[in-house]
């Protein structure tokens, strides 16, 4: 008479494993979306909170936002006069920082720049008449079709 030894059989180890990878299979793609959902949730923060600071820019600046593309994160980060031009230190008449640092567009956290170029992370346009308009530059589209430049 044979006894059993304890072990498990060559099938009962496959079941396991088929078992197993249908539970992945169907929970690892979960994970996936609530990743990219997170970072779309931290794109539209990051927008709002720029979007914010540059009205309050425009109130302390006699209704005028950033002068431009180029000079935004020196108006932004750190202390300006009435007419935007970068002041020396705190006090009378002198306005900022804005923003402590530009914020990192998640889906491309490798460049934070505002220019608007090809692979910068954001666009800045100053339109004129007190208007502008800041954007996510990064090709990228919500879930539901969304692109990210009209969030």
């Amino acid at each position: 008479m044979r006894t059993r030894n304890g072990g498990f059989t060559l099938v009962e180890i496959l079941i396991v494993v088929v078992i197993l990878g249908i539970l992945a299979a169907i929970v690892i793609p979960q994970f996936t979306q609530a990743s990219t959902e997170a970072r779309e949730s931290s794109l539209v923060s990051n927008l709002q909170t720029i979007r914010s600071q540059i009205e309050l820019y425009k109130i302390q600046h006699n209704d005028n936002p950033p002068t431009d593309a180029a000079s935004f994160e020196a108006q932004m980060t750190g202390l300006t006069d009435i007419t935007g031009a970068a002041a020396a230190a705190p006090g009378v008449g002198v306005f900022g920082p804005y923003l402590q640092k530009i914020p990192v567009n998640p889906f491309t956290p490798a460049n934070n720049n505002v220019a608007g170029a090809a692979g910068d992370s954001w666009s800045y346009t100053n339109n004129g008449n007190g208007s502008y308009t800041f954007i996510a530059n990064d090709g990228g589209t919500s879930p539901d079709g969304t692109n990210h430049s009209d969030l």
